[in-house]
């Protein structure tokens, strides 16, 4: 789940290659410095290609004995958990909106950086949260309420594929700069620093 494009690919048990696919998506520049994603092309995408890969080849489902993710961790995805629909964009790990509000954190970044390991920089997902729960109608309301759900790529393609599994590994956490590592649980003043 890339940044340019969707891949899937399927791996006998030497790890050699015995299928691929690859769909590319579109790069959405609504202001300058602004990078969002369709997820909705994403997730479709994925679809089309686990398909079509597998009637290509002629593997069957049943003869897939593992499954994994690599994705664009950073990237911002928010949705209703009722309805499936998202409330915007995907906003991109390249995106740059949030640079102010990154900047303004500049006395706290001492703290930021030994709960998470990372620089404040608008990179990672926290400050893109932050910018959808302020800019996009009804989303603060919805997430307070419990129905809008956050995640990066993988969550998103997850929570689809599965009808409703809400989850994400540590590795993909880490780097929405909410996560504590030292505890490896979502951290109480770093979601209050982001709001």
């Amino acid at each position: 789940l890339g940044t340019t494009s969707v891949r899937f690919i399927v791996f006998n048990k030497e790890a050699e290659i015995v299928a691929s696919d690859r769909m590319e998506h579109k790069q959405i520049f609504p202001n300058q410095g602004w990078v969002e994603h369709d997820p909705n092309e994403i997730l479709d995408n994925t679809i089309t290609l686990i398909g079509n890969t597998l009637n290509s080849s002629g593997i069957k489902a049943s003869e897939i004995a593992a499954i994994g993710i690599t994705n664009q961790r950073e990237t911002a995805v928010v949705w209703n958990k009722n309805t499936g629909n998202v409330y915007y964009n995907a906003i991109v790990w390249q995106d740059t909106r949030t640079a102010e509000f990154c900047r303004s954190l500049a006395s706290h970044e001492a703290i930021i950086k030994e709960k998470t390991g990372l620089p404040v920089a608008t990179y990672f997902s926290a400050s893109k949260i932050k910018w959808l729960l302020e800019n996009v109608d009804r989303l603060r309301n919805s997430a307070e309420s419990g129905e809008a759900l956050f995640g990066t790529i993988d969550s998103w393609i997850i929570w689809n594929l599965t009808k409703g599994l809400h989850i994400t590994d540590v590795t993909n956490a880490s780097r929405t700069q909410l996560m504590n590592l030292g505890t490896l649980q979502w951290d109480d003043e770093l979601l209050q620093l982001f709001n």
